[in-house]
């Protein structure tokens, strides 16, 4: 079996920069020759305190969530206005396209092109509640819509193999970012907008964990409020592309180093075991190792460089430079995608940046 099905990472995960101009209408393309269209994108101001926004092409693309924050859902038209076939469209509000001393980021997935499936639960006896679901089965993601019903109940997903992450949103009233980890199993939670450290509560995920064909989600007002409408955005790993896992960490400049079988284009961390941010780092800000830019999924602060979350890429995983406890002494969870495959489906290895 080759190494990994996906050559070019680019074709499903882009993360890309841009300075703003103030100008409406404004197109935002990505790097290189990939034709992505995005249906998943998170964006970021990075001097100066905003809020971070994600939205898809499923719920429409000026329709906005706050993955710092428990607010509903948002429609606004000057700030992310369209997906195009080469990236997105951004207008003039000074959170995403302000004047020149603005800088900004955006980390962009790949689901089906905004073509949905509708699940009817009875007539498919897939699931309990229906769903809507658009699916890249082959890049491991899909987002998933659905009005929950109370009680427990399971959900659709259309990933074709069980999910490793999930995290769901309520979308017409307030409510926490919960999220299931694999590593962590379904009877534990974490809560994307807050430090928190992980939590035990039956009523987000039933204790059970998913399957190839459904979520479970209980009675909490989070993730199952009767007629709430919510949003799950499902991912698996794929060899090569992907990774979702766990590590200790050794408290050491010289730190853990976590494999993941790629170099790496974003990875995300988060502490479990004691309260600390969610720290996001990817290899355009981050333009060398021993250089460090991160900003915190939790928090609207500005970007931010610090050596105490140094770490750095390598060709097959990523290394911590630093003892600090966001990162290096405790333990943590990761997601990480991938700048390029150690070895390709032919066999071919590659090098570190």
């Amino acid at each position: 079996m080759a190494f990994t099905t996906i050559d070019d990472p680019s074709k499903y995960f882009q993360t890309v920069l841009w300075t703003g101009d103030g100008n409406d209408d404004r197109s935002i393309t990505f790097d290189g020759n990939s034709d992505m269209q995005p249906d998943m994108v998170w964006t970021k101001r990075r001097p100066t305190a905003s809020s971070h926004g994600i939205r898809d092409s499923s719920r429409g693309a000026t329709v906005e969530l706050f993955p710092g924050s428990s607010d509903d859902e948002l429609s606004v038209s000057d700030r992310f206005q369209a997906f195009e076939s080469d990236g997105f469209q951004v207008g003039t509000n000074a959170d995403i396209n302000g004047t020149s001393n603005n800088t900004y980021v955006a980390w962009a997935w790949k689901a089906n092109g905004g073509t949905t499936t509708t699940n009817d639960a009875s007539a498919t006896s897939v699931g309990t509640i229906d769903s809507v679901y658009q699916a890249n089965t082959t890049a491991g993601f899909s987002i998933v819509t659905y009005t929950g019903a109370g009680g427990n109940q399971t959900v659709a997903h259309g990933l074709g193999v069980t999910p490793e992450v999930i995290f769901i949103k309520r979308r017409d009233s307030a409510g926490d970012w919960t999220s299931y980890h694999s590593v962590l199993g379904a009877e534990k939670f974490m809560r994307l907008n807050d430090t928190n450290a992980v939590g035990d509560q039956a009523t987000y995920f039933q204790d059970t964990a998913p399957t190839s064909t459904v979520f479970s989600v209980g009675n909490a007002g989070d993730v199952n409020t009767s007629s709430g409408t919510h949003v799950a955005y499902c991912f698996k790993s794929i060899k090569g592309y992907s990774k979702f896992g766990s590590y200790l960490g050794n408290a050491d400049n010289n730190g853990t180093f976590v494999y993941t079988g790629f170099s790496p284009a974003w990875l995300m961390i988060k502490r479990t075991d004691s309260t600390q941010q969610w720290n996001i780092h990817d290899n355009k800000r981050k333009t060398y190792n021993q250089d460090v830019a991160y900003v915190f999924a939790n928090l609207n602060n500005a970007e931010a460089t610090s050596s105490n979350l140094y770490l750095d890429f390598l060709s097959n995983g990523f290394r911590l430079r630093n003892g600090d406890d966001a990162q290096n002494n405790g333990t943590y969870l990761y997601l990480a995608f991938a700048h390029q495959p150690f070895v390709t489906s032919s066999g071919v290895p590659t090098t570190a940046k």
